[in-house]
Order: C-alpha cells, then sequence, then structure tokens
C-alpha cells in the first residue's frame, strides 16, 4: 500500500464509540479465602477510560456499597 491509500483507509474507519459501565465481582477459589474477592470497577467513555480493583473481605457487600453501583449507571457482573 501507498501512503495515500494508508491515509484513506486510516480515515475511513469507524469512529463511532461505545460506553461501558461495569463492575466485575469475583469470589476467591482458595480454601483459606472464603468469602474473600476481588472488585474491578471499569468506565470506557468517550471521555477516557478508567479502571479500579481491589481485594476485599466481602466483596459483594463492598460493591453494593460503591457510588458507582448507587448511581444505576454501571452492570453488576457476579463471577
Amino acid at each position: 500500500m501507498n501512503r495515500q491509500e494508508l491515509k484513506a483507509l486510516w480515515f475511513s474507519l469507524p469512529t463511532s464509540t461505545t460506553t461501558s459501565k461495569t463492575i466485575k465481582v469475583e469470589m476467591d477459589q482458595y480454601k483459606g479465602r472464603k468469602g474473600q474477592g476481588t472488585i474491578e470497577i471499569t468506565s470506557d467513555t468517550p471521555s477516557g477510560y478508567s479502571s479500579f480493583k481491589t481485594h476485599q473481605m466481602h466483596p459483594l457487600k463492598y460493591a453494593l456499597n460503591t457510588k458507582q453501583y448507587k448511581s444505576g449507571e454501571y452492570q453488576l457482573f457476579l463471577q
């Protein structure tokens, strides 16, 4: 491909952006960590991307008390 073709291809790519806001709760499977797990809060919007991950003793309780969950904009996934 020459430069002109590459430029045409670059500008023909779709520019639509999707918004994704999720909270993922994953319970630990290890014997010594029953009841514990990790929470990952991810936001991918046209204004930017952010991600936060933490390990908690009671992950579902923690996730349900976050301001992101209470806003109603985030989807909750349990794994």
